[in-house]
């Protein structure tokens, strides 16, 4: 609560998780994460969180517990499609997005309303290929294009935007090379190549990683997918708490510029001031539309209890943690 509505500017948040082989390695289940959508929106008396519910395509009875999710109301569903992306080496079900079986899902998804389908895809370095061979053609996002071409009606959100997350020096070279991203060009060339308008890109883990990494290739990245997804199909995500308060994050998107060179080179044009039309629309406005929050619940949300305790919380000094979360290597 405190990282993220009191250390951040942030006013709405959507609760996740990921699936495992092992139940017990879930990091949440549906239903805890709807208990905890429910007891943040009672304390706060507005609309301040939502949640997915996960889905696992291909595992056994995978269509039942969609249904039990379903019950639950979830705001919008999401998948791994490498299956256990916790115990890669245990993974059994892996799926794609565009297979006979996934479509059932997506089928109950519509008939209950709900139209965004998130995605967990990249993350997946080069090392990763030759250590889960069987997994690695899961990572990547050659099966978004015919899923989204299948299913007119719903939003593909693609989490991470498919990046694979490779060394980020190298990264910036091949681009430099090639004029390209692993996976995210291929992300972003959808819409033109497959003639689309229903994928976005959620900037989940990448905006964070390489913002402090290698902001050249951040900027890259968000040149692209801008580009070619369109200012209004670029979505904010930060995967707090991971890395912690997100306001850090939050402030690194309104600094940052792609490189007037990098602009002339590849045609980018430029993301513009922090309250200008594309980072607004980053920022909030494009989840705003897909999740249907409207003008009141955004006016309510100013107005409502964790409004006022920021306010007393500012005033006396905010002590923000700094801490970054998640998990460490051992030796």
């Amino acid at each position: 609560f405190k990282e993220i509505f009191l250390d951040s500017d942030t006013k709405i948040a959507l609760i996740s998780s990921a699936p495992s082989d092992i139940p017990d390695d879930w990091f949440l289940t549906n239903r805890q994460m709807a208990e905890a959508r429910e007891t943040v929106n009672g304390r706060a008396g507005s609309k301040r969180m939502m949640t997915h519910a996960i889905i696992t395509p291909e595992a056994p009875g995978w269509l039942e517990q969609l249904d039990a999710a379903i019950e639950l109301k979830p705001d919008s569903l999401k998948g791994y499609t490498v299956g256990d992306n916790t115990h890669k080496e245990l993974a059994r079900y892996p799926w794609r997005m565009d297979s006979e079986e996934t479509y059932k899902g997506y089928e109950k998804a519509l008939a209950a309303g709900i139209t965004n389908i998130c995605v967990h895809k990249g993350l997946w370095g080069r090392q990763m290929d030759e250590r889960f061979p069987r997994l690695a053609p899961y990572a990547r996002v050659d099966d978004v294009a015919q899923a989204a071409k299948d299913w007119p009606q719903l939003n593909f959100i693609i989490y991470h935007a498919g990046y694979r997350l490779d060394d980020p020096e190298w990264a910036l070279a091949e681009f430099e090379r090639t004029g390209r991203i692993d996976w995210v060009t291929d992300l972003a060339e959808i819409p033109e190549k497959h003639g689309v308008t229903n994928v976005y890109a959620d900037l989940g883990q990448i905006f964070a990683q390489t913002l402090v990494a290698q902001p050249r290739i951040c900027a890259a990245i968000m040149g692209q997918l801008v580009s070619g997804l369109g200012a209004d199909h670029v979505c904010w995500g930060t995967d707090a708490v991971w890395t912690g308060s997100p306001q850090w994050q939050i402030e690194g998107l309104r600094r940052l510029e792609i490189p007037e060179d990098m602009q002339r080179a590849h045609g980018f044009a430029p993301l513009g001031e922090a309250d200008g039309p594309v980072k607004t629309a980053i920022f909030g406005g494009n989840n705003a539309r897909l999740y249907g929050i409207e003008q009141a619940t955004a006016d309510a949300v100013l107005q409502d209890r964790f409004s006022q305790m920021r306010r007393d919380y500012l005033a006396q000094g905010a002590q923000p943690s700094n801490q970054r979360y998640g998990y460490v290597r051992r030796a």
